[in-house]
C-alpha cells in the first residue's frame, strides 16, 4: 500500500457557538490542511497518486473557505465550524473528487496552528 500526502493552507475567521471560552469571540486562523491518499499500486511510470491532481482538487474547495468568516458559509449554519467539523468537510468533498478503483482518500487533518490539529478518516 502507497500513501502520498499534500499540505496546503488558508486563511478565515471563525467563533464557537455555545463555548465557553475565548474561542466563542470571532477569531481568524491560518489554517493548515493535510489531505493523505492511499493506493495499492503505481501506475505505470511510479506514481501511487499524482501530488499535482491532489492540489488542485483541495485548491478549488479551500477557495470556498479563504478568506470568509466560516460561521456565516451554509455549510456551517446548523454545526460549529471545529477543525474536526472542516476535516469531515474537506474529507467528504475530496473524497467525491478523487476516490476511484485505485484511490483513496484516508485522512484529513486540519490545524488551526502549529500544535492543534484534528483530523478525520474512515
Amino acid at each position: 500500500m502507497f500513501e502520498v500526502e499534500i499540505t496546503r493552507n488558508f486563511s478565515a475567521a471563525h467563533c464557537l457557538r455555545n463555548y465557553q471560552g475565548n474561542c466563542a469571540k470571532l477569531h481568524g486562523h491560518n489554517w493548515i490542511v493535510k489531505v493523505s491518499a492511499k493506493s495499492g499500486g503505481l501506475d505505470k511510470i511510479g506514481i501511487a497518486v499524482d501530488f499535482r491532481k491532489l492540489k488542485e482538487n483541495l485548491d478549488e474547495i479551500l477557495i470556498s473557505l479563504d478568506h470568509n468568516n466560516l460561521n456565516d458559509l451554509p455549510l456551517f449554519s446548523d454545526r460549529n465550524p471545529t477543525s474536526e467539523n472542516v476535516a469531515e468537510f474537506i474529507f467528504g468533498r475530496m473524497s467525491e473528487k478523487l476516490n476511484s478503483h485505485s484511490v483513496k482518500i484516508s485522512k484529513v487533518s486540519v490545524a488551526e496552528s502549529p500544535d492543534s490539529s484534528a483530523s478525520y478518516y474512515e
